[in-house]
């Protein structure tokens, strides 16, 4: 038996496979124009299949787009929380896993704790799929990648400013940096910081990642301008990050800083007056509800990816 691809971070696939992703994703977006969201792509290549969503985090993109990608892609999905599953009552991730992996063909995880998906693909004999965790967001990424070529901007060379707190999709940000050979400007206080053992695997690839506290500084000549909210549900403390935050909002003079073709990207949802001003948020070089649209054709070509049929 084959090894089971399990896509917990990007370095699962690595950059030729991520490559192949984005440009299935172009091919079955394009191929799809102007039908109805339900109908099954005309090849239908996981008819029969079946994917378990997992959520101990609430989720709308993810949730949505997870769901209408196995649709499309012939399959269908099931959808289990903390509230309505054992989990929420102590079953253990291991036993939850094992049963899992004996009614459906995949898994796909939105949680907290990086170790719980570890767990989870260790023990489930199906492909695992990280949909978030505390740690990385990777789908999230395929997604983002995928905006920024259909945008025209080649992956090689490319600049990517970074601004705010520093979380998980960062963390991916900078893992694809390295794999896809782009280099990223952190804007952030010196307080925040992105995981180190990112930074560190993304330079041994020859990624060139700068931290500053100079925001201004991190767009200077940027190809595009991500962001991210500043605080997540239950944070303690939101008022003092918010106010160490107000200097890395991405407004029309950050926005300046960066290339006159640059692109804003954001993963939602958005708090326009904290991280982002409302005229950057629905400005002509907003490209967020793209962005948002992508997520399902990435999770398409993910899931081909993690049953083996993308290289």
């Amino acid at each position: 038996m084959s090894a089971i691809r399990h896509f917990l971070d990007l370095s699962d696939a690595g950059g030729d496979a991520i490559a192949a992703m984005i440009s299935d994703a172009q091919d079955r977006k394009a191929a799809r124009q102007e039908w109805v969201k339900g109908r099954p792509d005309a090849d239908a290549p996981l008819a029969g299949h079946v994917l378990a969503m997992v959520f101990e985090k609430s989720s709308t993109r993810t949730r949505l787009s997870f769901d209408v990608a196995i649709r499309q892609l012939g399959g269908s999905a099931l959808v289990l929380d903390a509230a309505t599953s054992q989990l929420g009552r102590g079953e253990s991730v291991a036993d939850t896993a094992r049963v899992l992996g004996r009614m459906a063909d995949a898994i796909m995880v939105r949680t907290d704790d990086p170790a719980k998906i570890e767990e989870m693909a260790h023990y489930a004999g199906v492909p695992v799929i990280n949909g978030l965790t505390d740690a990385s967001h990777p789908c999230q990424i395929v997604a983002d990648l995928l905006t920024i070529v259909e945008c025209g901007k080649a992956l090689p060379e490319l600049k990517v400013a970074w601004l705010g707190d520093c979380n998980n999709v960062l963390n991916s940000i900078i893992e694809a940096a390295g794999l896809m050979k782009f280099s990223v400007r952190i804007g952030t206080p010196a307080f925040y910081q992105p995981l180190r053992r990112y930074i560190d695997q993304a330079e041994a690839a020859g990624a060139d990642v700068v931290v500053t506290g100079d925001g201004v500084e991190a767009a200077r000549g940027a190809d595009v301008v991500v962001t991210d909210t500043w605080v997540s549900m239950g944070e303690p403390d939101a008022e003092r990050k918010i106010a160490s935050l107000a200097p890395y909002q991405v407004d029309a003079n950050l926005m300046a800083a960066a290339k006159s073709n640059a692109i804003f990207l954001h993963c939602l949802p958005a708090h326009p007056g904290d991280e982002v001003t409302q005229d950057v948020f629905e400005g002509p070089q907003s490209r967020v509800f793209q962005e948002a649209e992508n997520r399902v054709h990435a999770q398409k070509s993910i899931l081909l990816w993690a049953f083996g049929l993308l290289a």
